[in-house]
């Protein structure tokens, strides 16, 4: 087979040798004071390195904005030294990686800010439960963020990453998606305000484009992705609306204007996830193809059939994998040759350790 899959393909400045791409997956393994990648992180990412491209878990801009266990973070030194430890690795296997950048914003604990309130655009509850140390417990109601914690926040972004430049990643994901913060900025589910961070499509953009700009400063545009997840519905506190696709639309239309490395999206499959959602629609890649001048990157619930069906249709220029990474780590070389994947262990996800993180077998064993 003539396979699209491992054909090399250009995303902005970043050349990919081929169009598989590991996507970003929460393990929680930064179980440290620090919340620093460990010498186990960097194994974990070098054993992955023969993807094209390599994002990673989401990792957090600033102490505010956790709402998981043991997530790594790169705002301070000890999380930069921990994370350049992770990018000399995939480097030295040949390896492609970006980070992505991420605020939890409402989608935390007080138990993660020191009894503090979780922050959001209004003071409107996700009630959603969230992961803690003792089990699962639902979300309080956040703070809604004065104009001055916003700007804070932005420069959290910005120092995140220049943060990222002295780490050695060879670009940076905004994590715009999945109702974690930016996410709440464009959705009116999230975002009551009547300040000019509410209300129309500019205005409720208005976050996200100072981050970018932001994060722009220290890298060139060319580096930069983002995600994007127009579809999540009655998850995470998201729902759609007539209103959301026109939301998104605007967003990466105005973001075609600064050449980003390409647009991260993510498809709809969770089962029965759009039903009843007024102006959803089911192929998010294919729609936005026609939107969006940067590299398409999409995801969700792909196999290889599926990925390589998209690619020839052209509705994307590579695809992310989530799952299969967890348990493949030689997974370009199974699509290569044919050969059967390693089942995942779900249990292992998010407990930490290395059993489940690093110890999946390769072709080679």
């Amino acid at each position: 087979m003539n396979s699209r899959l491992l054909q090399p393909v250009r995303l902005g400045a970043l050349e990919l040798p081929n169009r598989v791409v590991m996507a970003p997956l929460t393990r929680c393994r930064a179980d440290n004071p620090e919340f620093a990648p460990t010498e186990s992180t960097a194994r974990y990412y070098a054993q992955r390195a023969s993807a094209g491209l390599i994002v990673s878990e989401a990792t957090i801009v600033s102490a505010q904005g956790r709402g998981y266990p043991y997530t790594p973070g790169i705002w301070s030194d000890p999380q930069v030294t921990g994370w350049r430890r992770v990018t000399d690795a995939v480097h030295a296997a040949g390896g492609r990686i970006v980070c992505q950048l991420w605020h939890c914003g409402r989608l935390s604990l007080t138990e993660f800010h020191d009894g503090e309130l979780p922050v959001a655009p209004s003071a409107i509850n996700a009630e959603w439960k969230m992961f803690s140390a003792e089990g699962l417990k639902t979300t309080p109601t956040p703070h809604a963020l004065s104009r001055e914690e916003i700007a804070a926040i932005v420069a959290d972004f910005g120092r995140a990453a220049r943060n990222a430049v002295l780490a050695g990643f060879d670009g940076v994901e905004i994590h715009s998606s999945n109702g974690y913060l930016i996410h709440q900025f464009f959705s009116p589910i999230a975002n009551r305000r009547d300040d000019e961070y509410g209300g129309s499509h500019a205005n409720r953009a208005r976050f996200f484009f100072e981050v970018l700009d932001a994060v722009a400063a220290q890298w060139s545009p060319s580096r930069i992705g983002f995600r994007l997840n127009p579809m999540m519905n009655r998850f995470h506190g998201m729902r759609v609306d007539e209103d959301t696709l026109p939301m998104f639309e605007y967003v990466v239309r105005r973001a075609n204007a600064y050449e980003l490395a390409y647009l991260h999206l993510t498809e709809p499959y969770l089962p029965n996830q759009l039903d009843g959602a007024v102006g959803a629609i089911d192929e998010v890649a294919r729609h936005f193809r026609d939107i969006a001048t940067m590299a398409i990157v999409t995801n969700g619930g792909f196999d290889q059939v599926r990925a390589e069906a998209a690619l020839a249709a052209g509705i994307c220029d590579a695809v992310a994998f989530g799952r299969p990474y967890i348990s493949n780590p030689d997974l370009v070389e199974r699509f290569r040759v044919g050969a059967p994947l390693n089942e995942w262990d779900v249990d292992t996800f998010y407990q930490g350790g290395d059993r489940g993180y690093i110890d999946y077998p390769t072709l080679g064993g």
